[in-house]
């Protein structure tokens, strides 16, 4: 059983009946009044006190949902202490009822200026004042709940995002597995591109949600190996024209794999693997496209992806030393691969050199 919502209030009255109540009036015959008064209305959780800045603390403490205030009182005024009361408890500021016998046009303006919610005037009936006292409470309470229910529907949308978030990491993990499986020289290979197109991203200026995604998707830039035949895509040498035009067909393949699925995730990831071997001066595959037509992110994975395919080890060749290519790099900036980018990853060698020394296989 959920005790918490047995004890809970179960209508406005019940709330009014139980909500806190602050007095703050300098006069003590003031103050028995008012608490008088508010014990015949039936209010059961009435605090009250004779020094402003005590009320202040006691809202501090315990945040009242109205506050019955008067404007006169010695080191703070009313208006003084509404606005010392909004400093404190910001957006939580309950409203605030001024009880005085300040009836001149200037005392109200500036109370009512300063935040006050309403101004009753002395002598006043108590009627009067049990009703705008109820009256700002059901307002502050109707509030209140709308302000929880916001809270809670925020929670709710961030627990989803989060497993939503959760899913597409599930699918990524489990889709760049399926191309280790067949292509198990890559190793961490998958990963080392995510990380560093992700950072190359960041360099470049992208917005931090887009690098996000750009370094999710990357891994999947060469997925579509999965549709190659082994006696291609683990050949240990050199591949002939016929192989050459198989093994380019996993850029279709992974474009095709990844498209259509409605996820934005997925989408850039069909982008990337669709355009990552796309070359800047129009020599690349599968479109032939050239410079700034080849999309961003497949020619930022192109980058990172040919500086760890050198450094790695394949069936077909060695390592190649990092002075070779990083001299490599340079030389095939402006016809492989964006010039502008390329400069860019090779001043933040360092960095990408850390992410594959942290992710070394």
């Amino acid at each position: 059983m959920n005790v918490a919502a047995v004890a809970a209030p179960s209508s406005m009255e019940d709330e009014q009946r139980l909500a806190h109540i602050l007095v703050v009036d300098d006069m003590p015959a003031n103050v028995e009044l008012l608490l008088g008064m508010l014990d015949m209305a039936g209010f059961e959780n009435v605090s009250s006190t004779m020094d402003p800045f005590e009320g202040l603390a006691i809202a501090e403490r315990n945040v009242p949902d109205l506050v019955l205030l008067d404007y006169r009182m010695p080191g703070l005024d009313g208006p003084g202490f509404i606005g010392r009361l909004k400093a404190i408890l910001g957006s939580e500021t309950p409203p605030v009822l001024m009880v005085t016998a300040q009836n001149d046009e200037a005392s109200r303006r500036r109370a009512l200026d300063a935040g006050a919610r309403d101004y009753v005037t002395k002598p006043y009936a108590f009627w009067e004042l049990e009703a705008r006292s109820r009256n700002l409470l059901e307002l502050h309470l109707l509030n209140k709940a709308q302000r929880r229910q916001t809270e809670v529907l925020e929670r709710l949308v961030r627990e989803r995002t989060a497993e939503l978030e959760r899913t597409r990491a599930e699918i990524i993990t489990r889709l760049c597995s399926a191309g280790e499986f067949r292509d198990e020289d890559t190793g961490q290979h998958v990963t080392r591109i995510g990380r560093m197109s992700g950072v190359m991203a960041e360099l470049a200026g992208l917005p931090p949600a887009l690098c996000a995604k750009i370094a999710a998707a990357a891994p999947l830039h060469d997925i579509g190996k999965i549709g190659i035949p082994d006696r291609v895509l683990l050949k240990p040498g050199r591949l002939d024209e016929d192989e050459w035009v198989i093994m380019k067909s996993h850029a279709r393949i992974g474009e095709q794999l990844l498209a259509g699925s409605g996820l934005a995730l997925l989408d850039l990831a069909s982008e990337i693997a669709g355009t990552h071997h796309e070359k800047w001066d129009g020599s690349g595959y599968p479109l032939g496209l050239a410079g700034e037509d080849i999309p961003l992110s497949g020619r930022i994975v192109a980058i990172c992806d040919v500086f760890d395919a050198l450094l790695s080890a394949r069936p077909y060749k060695q390592p190649w030393k990092m002075e070779d290519v990083l001299a490599h790099l340079d030389q095939i900036a402006g016809s492989h691969l964006d010039p502008t980018l390329t400069r860019l990853f090779i001043d933040n060698i360092d960095r990408m050199l850390s992410i594959r020394a942290e992710l070394m296989d």
